[in-house]
């Protein structure tokens, strides 16, 4: 019985998730309230708060949910490609572009940050969270860009952290005109493309390698 009942709490925990995703997709986060996620998920204020703190804790877990899955990709990516970095990588960008256009909960949550938030009152300490969360991952893909260069799939000469930021820049950008504009561009059909494009850059692009010392002298 007690199984039951916590597997009933964790369905209801993910219920409201999926419910207030989609009304702060439709109204914006500041202007959708607990009561309101509460009316739509058809549970009790009380039961928002029995799993929630707030409206920033509640939108801080759907967040971690979204990077979450992310992680566990890679993990799997990693198996599947044990000594091919830049395949992990590959792959990785491809499924985040990917998806964005075929996985709602993905979708709905990149509308939300990119169009549907505003960081200002009790959502302050979730802007700052996801400085934290900005770093962390340019930290990760240089991580990721330094073991290719390493198993000699990039330029020994690639500026890591550079490329990290223009990676993260790109990726974040093609999603956020997509999701401005769906009907200008294919992303589906075109993500793989895109991220081919980028990789070529991270291999070819002057500006994105250190000068041979001859030069810089």
């Amino acid at each position: 019985m007690a199984r039951k009942t916590k597997q009933q709490a964790q369905e209801t925990r993910q219920h409201i998730l999926d419910v207030a995703m989609r009304l702060f997709s439709q109204q914006g986060v500041s202007s959708t309230s607990l009561a309101d996620i509460a009316q739509a998920a058809g549970v009790t204020r009380g039961a928002i708060y029995w799993h929630f703190k707030n409206k920033s804790d509640l939108f801080s877990e759907i967040w971690e949910l979204s990077e979450s899955s992310i992680s566990d990709l890679e993990t799997e990516y990693r198996a599947k490609f044990p000594d091919d970095p830049l395949s992990v990588l590959q792959e990785i960008l491809v499924y985040i572009l990917e998806a964005t256009v075929v996985e709602e909960r993905r979708r709905l949550m990149m509308e939300i940050i990119f169009h549907k938030c505003e960081f200002v009152g009790e959502m302050a300490v979730v802007q700052e969270a996801q400085r934290n969360l900005c770093l962390e991952s340019y930290d990760r893909i240089e991580q990721t860009l330094k073991e290719c260069i390493q198993a000699r799939l990039l330029p020994a000469t690639l500026l890591t952290r550079r490329a990290a930021v223009l990676m993260r820049a790109y990726i974040s950008g093609i999603m956020e005109n997509w999701l401005f504009a769906p009907e200008t561009f294919d992303l589906h059909k075109e993500a793989r493309n895109y991220v081919a494009i980028l990789l070529e850059m991270c291999r070819l692009c002057p500006t994105l390698h250190e000068a041979p010392a001859s030069l810089s002298a």
